[in-house]
């Protein structure tokens, strides 16, 4: 058997070499797939009563975890058939030990109902598997012109067959509700083998599918991430973040998953911060917040109506979110402050300057815009249409003059002639 390389990641498959005729390990892509688990409790005392569980991966990011109730000795990597409705599949094992039953508790899995792993792959067992994935992209390009001759409005993404090729899951993408009745009919006469449709999300696709974001990295649902979480717009008001669509949606199209990689630290600096919504009352007016440092606690304010924030001539004062809290307190007794004052602290971070060097030093980043105007001014070309006028001499000077006098005469003599009589002359 030849080591193929295969999109379910990293296992270990028993192949024969040619040379010796003996059996070797194949390993591939050991830690670098993003469905490959970290087992931190390896190693660490167990009863053995978590045993039987096991968490097996298949195609892509589909997970699912199984009873080992045979009681076979299974490590990572290994290649096992496990039930299926109907026959068996095949997966890889991903997570074994102490680590399974916390994965189901957080995934919210109950430990009722899973079904077995019948055995250890065999060499049949694998051969079938891999005809099985040959199969794959010559059946997507068959599904998707099928598809598109009933005019339906879906995309089908992805194709997985089971082990035994006795069915074969189509990933599709759709807005909208689809009627895919017929297409099912016509895949069950075509393919000869149970079909079953499942609906994705653009998240999904998009790791499918990869791409750079706009960090200028590779997408994180395509690298690393392997389950998605929901993303709502409350991530990006509690860290501040102006709501513009086109710059918080990601590829997929929508929001970025990278919003709630520090919504947690967000929320958590917020916990003792004054109601900004709330203007400070003082002798010179109302006070509004216009925009908020979170990690450094420092909060502005400008004096005026709330519609002037948009005015470059209004004074936007820093105040520490300490300093806020007593000033509303005072506020609520019905005390008015005289005047807005900035702390020392904060006129400090202010006043700061943060100088950048580019990476050449000393050179200016505009340097090669002067170059061109200078180029410009030096070259510039003769206007079209008008030819470039020859070198006088005394002799057409004097043919020119004479030439030219001779012209006016004439152009006099003919006016004269066209001008009209007037009535006296009659």
């Amino acid at each position: 058997m030849n080591d193929i390389h295969i999109t379910r990641g990293c296992f270990h498959v028993p192949a024969e070499n040619s040379d010796d005729k003996t059996l070797r390990k194949a390993h591939f892509c050991c830690g670098k797939n993003k469905m490959d688990v970290c087992n931190w409790a390896d190693g660490l005392p167990n009863d053995g009563s978590d045993h039987h569980l096991v968490e097996i991966r298949f195609k892509n990011t589909r997970k699912a975890y199984y009873v080992n109730h045979t009681g076979i000795p299974l490590a990572k990597g290994d290649i096992v058939a496990v039930e299926a409705s109907p026959g068996h599949d095949i997966g890889v094992v991903s997570l074994t030990g102490l680590l399974v039953p916390f994965q189901m508790k957080n995934k919210k899995i109950p430990v009722s109902g899973l079904k077995k792993i019948y055995r250890k792959a065999k060499s049949v067992d694998i051969e079938k598997w891999f005809q099985a994935i040959e199969r794959e992209p010559e059946t997507m390009r068959i599904a998707r012109q099928m598809a598109n001759s009933l005019n339906i409005t879906m995309k089908i993404s992805d194709v997985e067959y089971q082990g035994d090729k006795t069915k074969v899951t189509f990933y599709y993408v759709s807005d909208d509700r689809v009627d895919f009745r017929q297409l099912i009919k016509n895949f069950a006469e075509h393919f000869r083998v149970r079909i079953e449709m499942k609906q994705i999300g653009s998240r999904q696709e998009a790791g499918k599918v990869g791409g750079i974001g706009t960090c200028g990295r590779e997408l994180c649902c395509s690298k690393w991430m392997s389950s998605f979480a929901s993303v709502t717009t409350s991530a990006a008001r509690y860290q501040d973040m102006a709501l513009n669509p086109q710059k918080l949606a990601g590829q997929c199209g929508k929001l970025k998953c990278c919003l709630n990689f520090e919504l947690r630290h967000y929320i958590e600096a917020q916990k003792n911060f004054p109601d900004t919504s709330i203007p400070i009352e003082t002798e010179q007016g109302k006070a509004y917040h216009f925009k908020t440092d979170i990690f450094r606690r420092i909060i502005w304010y400008s004096i005026g109506s709330d519609k002037d924030k948009d005015n470059d001539n209004v004074k936007y004062i820093p105040l520490d979110a300490d300093v806020v809290t007593e000033l509303l307190r005072q506020n609520r007794k019905g005390i008015k402050v005289k005047e807005l004052l900035a702390n020392e602290d904060v006129q400090s971070l202010q006043k700061t300057d943060i100088s950048y060097l580019n990476a050449a030093g000393e050179d200016s980043i505009s340097r090669f815009e002067e170059r061109r105007k200078k180029r410009k001014k030096k070259e510039k070309k003769p206007q079209q249409g008008r030819p470039s006028s020859p070198k006088t001499t005394p002799e057409n000077e004097k043919g020119k003059n004479h030439r030219s006098s001779g012209e006016t005469a004439s152009s006099n003599t003919h006016r004269r002639r066209d001008r009209p009589k007037n009535q006296n002359e009659k």
